[in-house]
């Protein structure tokens, strides 16, 4: 069984580390290592499609990096309990036609005593900007520590 601390029940600091390292996997664009951060059932609402388990999220994090290129993403907590975290999110990207956007979004995520998340609900509103107004500019990958997050950003 897989153990991915730090676990519940969660703290402000354990939290914070808890959605940073979720955003450090997402910015990797590696469905495989995202999925494993996931029960083998876990089940998840991304805006209205509904998925249960790694292997559908596997899947659908491939089409959805195919889709959205360039993607940088910023998560904050936003609340937590025992076993459960609140974030708000953004991130940015482009369609085959260089067309930008920042996605915006909530997410309520429930743990279960190994650290794995085994519910994700996720509520997302895609916004168009020109690419001048992109506020993510560091190299693909995890977000460099001095970069500002969402609060500081203004978002």
């Amino acid at each position: 069984m897989s153990v991915r601390p730090p676990l519940p029940p969660f703290t402000e600091d354990t939290a914070a580390q808890k959605a940073r390292m979720a955003e450090d996997a997402w910015n990797s664009r590696d469905p495989a290592r995202v999925a494993l951060a996931y029960t083998p059932d876990s089940r998840w609402r991304n805006r209205s499609t509904f998925l249960r388990g790694r292997e559908a999220i596997e899947t659908f994090l491939q089409q959805k990096w195919e889709r959205e290129l360039d993607y940088r993403l910023i998560k904050e907590v936003w609340a937590f309990s025992d076993d459960r975290i609140a974030v708000r999110f953004a991130y940015e990207w482009h369609d085959s036609e260089r067309n930008w956007f920042r996605s915006h979004g909530n997410e309520q995520w429930a743990f279960d005593g190994t650290g794995l998340m085994r519910r994700r609900e996720a509520s997302i509103n895609d916004v168009p900007i020109r690419a001048g107004d992109r506020l993510f500019h560091w190299p693909l990958g995890v977000r460099p520590a001095e970069h500002p997050g969402l609060e500081q950003l203004g978002l």
